[in-house]
């Protein structure tokens, strides 16, 4: 908190559709009754008074990561929040997500919940979970954005029909050669994103592991794999198209070929804010039918 006892907020949004951003008011509003800091992201501020979402014109704003806060609100969905994230960075600056968007896994705090929400935050009724984040390092080539993930690292192909060739070793020791269309190393957190949609397994939270999960593998012998998140995984790649793709969390750049990778848990970890009463199994069903017989 800051010195006089007062929440700072930093507000973080979605800047592409109007109605991600429809509740910005009432969360305004809900930190103003309060006498909250607030300050928004410059992109997030402009985007609001262009449209004439909100009035914030004597609100404090801030550029990139510098800023200071007790929380953090991300206003979209689960992408607003992991682009967030970047910005928190390693600020220990816990993330309240409220979802704007269709799915809501990680931003699961409802646009009608918003007043509850804030208040929650004042009340102390809420619980932080740590998430963990995966860093990358890379030699033979260089990343100019931000260089951990919250859900997942996702090596590539790039510009051609032609899979890639990734070969991969743990802790130094070769695991496998990987002709994909790609690789998805991903957190527990991000198990449930990308790696899902390629056959990987769900895997709780805070469980210390890395899952490693093949981009439509050119061998079905090839199935995803869980190893502790202690490992180093490093991975070089091949390609017809002598470049490939590194996806951070969705944000793409580009890498030449024989740059190798080097994958470790990151040495902090992205701080979430949930509901007392949020189980994290209700969400997989309510919000991934998981489990839902049909019949």
């Amino acid at each position: 908190m800051g010195a006089d006892n007062t929440l700072r907020f930093a507000l973080f949004g979605n800047t592409y559709q109007h109605e991600k951003s429809a509740a910005i008011r009432q969360v305004l509003s809900a930190l103003r009754s309060h006498g909250a800091g607030i300050a928004i992201d410059r992109e997030y501020c402009d985007f609001l008074q262009a449209n004439g979402l909100a009035s914030v014109a004597e609100t404090a704003t801030f550029t990139g990561s510098h800023f200071e806060a007790d929380f953090a609100i991300s206003m979209g969905g689960d992408g607003t929040l992991l682009k967030t994230a970047s910005r928190v960075r390693d600020k220990q600056i816990p993330i309240v997500g409220i979802n704007m968007g269709r799915l809501g896994f990680l931003a699961n705090a409802s646009a009608a919940d918003v007043d509850d929400c804030i208040g929650s935050l004042y009340s102390g009724d809420y619980a932080v979970e740590e998430r963990s984040l995966i860093r990358v390092e890379t030699n033979g080539g260089t990343l100019s954005g931000y260089d951990c993930a919250l859900n997942d690292v996702a090596i590539l192909k790039r510009d051609t029909a032609s899979m890639i060739s990734i070969q991969a070793s743990i802790n130094g020791e070769h695991l496998a050669v990987y002709q994909a269309d790609g690789l998805i190393v991903s957190t527990p957190t991000g198990s449930t994103a990308y790696s899902l949609s390629n056959g990987g397994p769900i895997i709780v939270p805070r469980t210390g592991v890395m899952l490693l999960t093949a981009v439509a593998p050119h061998s079905l012998n090839i199935r995803p794999i869980v190893i502790p998140d202690s490992a180093v995984v490093q991975l070089t790649v091949s390609s017809r198209s002598h470049t490939f793709l590194v996806a951070i969390d969705g944000r793409s750049e580009k890498l030449p070929e024989g740059a190798t990778l080097r994958l470790t848990r990151a040495p902090y970890t992205q701080k979430v804010v949930t509901r007392r009463s949020a189980s994290y199994f209700s969400t997989l069903r309510e919000k991934l039918m998981w489990g839902a017989d049909v019949r």
